[in-house]
């Protein structure tokens, strides 16, 4: 694990990681459910404007490992995503290998990771010998660092340049680490490198932010970001955030959807194991789904990124989702910033 000197403006630690951290300072606590992926048509806080609503995937029962959802711009997001944080070098590159190879077309990257060349190679090279199309696999990678507007668009640039994958899917904010005024110039640049170069960030999202920081967004005028990626599982369910995220049709992503398998040993989770006939990481993943969200399981073992992919054979009933539901303890398995200044 390396260790860094950390700046103001640095987070404590990268997003959708798998370690223990004791740094849990800025924490908050959500608690009730979201509906699956159908979103309604809404208007901003202070504009008359109105977006498309995004549209509805196939039924529970009918979802599969090609599904996907589309956003509100349009482009579309398969529902089950590969994450790769502490995935470097050649487990990056075979990590996404596998995972491709099993079926995933949406894998998530950061800066942070330290591992967007080996990604991006991984996905070439799979579409190169599968005759994959470049366009059939999502690539996700976000902004290490809220360090001004120049640095920002800078730091794009790079990311562009170090996947090599000539256009990045969803590029979002790491986190809201900074204050009020390095995000907002975070998410302009963004915005505005977006806009300058046409087709290279095709959707822009942000990360474990609080609904304070996402107001400063809508207030700003600036546009919305399509997905919101947070730390999201039966253990921190995050309902305020995620009722105000569907307000405004963003999508959530789950970054911790397997709680680091710190509770895999839950006698809950052990009951609906033996029901379903299922382990509690494929429960647990299922329950993601049926939420609405986009799960981000990370395993560098090829078996158990085959066996997380397995979760598109069955559903877990409405009683037992709330069940799920009801084990809410606000647990922070990494660092949760949406409390931050």
């Amino acid at each position: 694990m390396r260790s860094q000197l950390l700046s103001a403006v640095e987070p404590p630690h990268p997003l959708g990681m798998n370690e223990e951290r004791p740094e849990k300072a800025c924490r908050s606590r959500s608690d009730s459910a979201l509906v699956i992926f159908a979103y309604a048509q809404v208007a901003f806080f202070h504009h008359h404007l109105s977006f498309p609503p995004i549209r509805q995937v196939k039924a529970m029962d009918k979802l599969n490992i090609e599904t996907k959802v589309t956003l509100r711009d349009e482009y579309q997001m398969p529902v089950l995503g590969y994450g790769t944080y502490e995935l470097e070098g050649n487990e990056a590159y075979e990590g996404v290998l596998s995972a491709l190879e099993a079926g995933y077309r949406h894998v998530d990257s950061a800066t942070w990771y330290e591992n967007e060349r080996e990604v991006g190679q991984a996905i070439l090279d799979f579409c190169r010998t599968s005759g994959t199309p470049r366009g059939d696999v999502f690539y996700t990678t976000k902004l290490k660092l809220n360090n001004g507007y120049e640095n920002v668009k800078k730091a794009v640039q790079r990311s562009l340049d170090v996947c090599g994958l000539g256009y990045i899917d969803l590029y979002l904010v790491h986190g809201p680490i900074g204050g009020p005024e390095a995000r907002r110039e975070s998410w302009r640049a963004i915005c505005d490198f977006q806009k300058e170069h046409p087709g290279l960030l095709r959707s822009v999202g942000i990360s474990s932010f609080g609904i304070r920081h996402m107001k400063e967004i809508i207030e700003s005028g600036l546009p919305l970001p399509v997905v919101h990626q947070i730390d999201l599982h039966p253990f921190m369910t995050r309902t305020d955030i995620v009722a105000f995220s569907k307000q405004y049709g963003i999508v959530m992503q789950a970054w911790g959807p397997l709680v680091r398998g710190y509770r895999f040993d839950h006698p809950t989770l052990a009951k609906l194991s033996t029901k379903y006939e299922k382990d509690a990481a494929q429960i647990l993943l299922r329950y993601s789904l049926q939420k609405g969200y986009v799960p981000l399981p990370k395993s560098a073992t090829k078996q158990r990124i085959i066996s997380n992919s397995k979760i598109f054979d069955f559903s877990l009933t409405e009683e037992d989702v709330a069940v799920l539901d009801a084990l809410d303890e606000a647990l922070v398995t990494d660092w949760d910033p949406t409390d931050c200044a």
